[in-house]
């Protein structure tokens, strides 16, 4: 018997070559690991929004629309936005308050793109409790909410009440002079 054992082992025809061990090995490994792919995927794949999420997600707005010291309400995700052309009286008056005593300091230019100072758009609900202020309220000539008495002031900036920051200004960019894209 350990005379065939040692035939056995000493028989090249019954050698087991190790490179070709090693390749079954890296074979079956690759194809275990693209059926793991394979599988996980679909359910990856399936968290991403869905088209109708997708396409709410930005929104275009026609700018020409909105004559000067008008505002437009707009609705975003859900949310009401509010697209306001300014006045050189608002945008005055919005300036000399940057070095006033404000809850949450930030300039106006801060606010606005630069070179569009005319154009404020915010987000329209109040950051105390989510109430829609409305325009021409208050001290400060800005938006005042009516639940619980916060003033903001042209610029959206919160000057008086219980809200603790200035209204959310939404990221925008200007496709051309008179369309924006908010998102």
């Amino acid at each position: 018997m350990a005379e065939s054992l040692t035939q056995s082992v000493s028989d090249p025809a019954n050698a087991v070559d190790p490179s070709r061990r090693d390749f079954i090995h890296i074979a079956a490994t690759a194809a275990a690991a693209g059926g793991v792919v394979a599988v996980a995927w679909p359910l990856i794949d399936q968290l991403n929004p869905a088209a109708d999420t997708l396409a709410l997600a930005t929104l275009e707005y026609d700018l020409s629309k909105v004559a000067l010291g008008q505002e437009v309400t707009i609705s975003w995700r859900k949310q009401p936005v509010f697209i306001r052309h300014r006045t050189p009286k608002e945008i005055a008056d919005a300036r000399a308050a940057d070095h006033g005593q404000l809850k949450d300091p930030e300039t106006d230019a801060a606010r606005v793109k630069a070179g569009k100072e005319q154009w404020l758009i915010l987000l329209a609900s109040c950051t105390h409790l989510g109430c829609v202020p409305t325009f021409g309220g208050g001290d400060y000539a800005g938006w005042l909410c009516p639940c619980h008495g916060s003033v903001y002031d042209t610029s959206g900036r919160i000057r008086k009440g219980p809200a603790p920051k200035n209204l959310y200004v939404p990221d925008y960019a200007f496709l051309s002079d008179t369309k924006i894209k908010i998102g």
